[in-house]
């Protein structure tokens, strides 16, 4: 499960809007806000390339998109 309200904490913390992102990423903007709304669809593709872009570290790339909650 993707923690997209993370995502965008880094999105904002580094000064990189939703156009700018998917720009860089070589998607439509409107590609973006769908991964956004349903997150299990972004691709490793697109995950390394968000870790690019935003500098992620590995712990972040991990808390963001590998987020696991306990399901009891």
């Amino acid at each position: 499960m993707v923690n997209v309200p993370k995502l965008k904490g880094k999105m904002v913390e580094m000064s990189v809007s939703a156009e700018t992102l998917a720009e860089h990423m070589g998607i439509n903007v409107a590609t973006l806000y769908r991964r956004f709304n349903d997150p299990d669809s972004f691709t490793v593709k697109e995950v390394r390339r968000i870790a690019e872009i935003l500098n992620l570290t590995a712990d972040e790339v991990d808390a963001i998109f590998f987020c696991l909650k306990s399901r009891i």
